[in-house]
């Protein structure tokens, strides 16, 4: 089970890591998908590392496809999020600090299914979310995702 650790400057002991993740929403742009993970029971949106040989769009694409089921088109990137005061610490003792695109991604075909990786998924409104127990470095990327800034963020 992943913890999320926050300290000063803490990010320079741990593994520098690249991930991304879609933001997606339904075609009302009123409610975003989010899913339930397998390790913490906790919400969040799809996604994941990115390997070496992909390029983050097909590393994003991939990561729902394996979490949701959805194959999905991705668009804009909506931030980039890389505080260096927070990690990620994984029960093995592998500590990560993430570097993390936040892209928006269009589904092209499918229908929201669990995986090994998810214990539900589905579209919820903002009003919704904010009840739910979402993983914490999350939680900034979708309030940055619900305001539909033009601009990216860079965090």
């Amino acid at each position: 089970m992943a913890k999320y650790v926050r300290g000063e400057r803490i990010g320079r002991d741990a593994t520098l890591t690249l991930a991304c993740d879609a933001v997606i929403f339904d075609p009302t742009g009123e409610r975003m998908l989010l899913t339930r993970r397998t390790d913490n029971n906790r919400w969040c949106l799809p996604g994941g590392r990115v390997e070496a040989g992909e390029s983050v769009a097909e590393a994003c694409a991939r990561e729902v496809l394996e979490e949701t089921g959805l194959t999905v088109s991705v668009g804009r990137l909506i931030g980039v999020y890389s505080d260096p005061h927070r990690i990620t610490q994984y029960a093995d003792g592998n500590r990560c600090h993430f570097v993390v695109l936040s892209f928006e991604a269009t589904v092209v075909a499918g229908q929201p299914s669990v995986s090994a990786e998810t214990l539900e998924c589905g579209y919820f409104t903002a009003d919704e979310i904010a009840r739910m127990d979402v993983v914490d470095p999350h939680i900034e990327r979708i309030a940055d995702a619900w305001r539909c800034r033009r601009e990216t963020y860079v965090r």
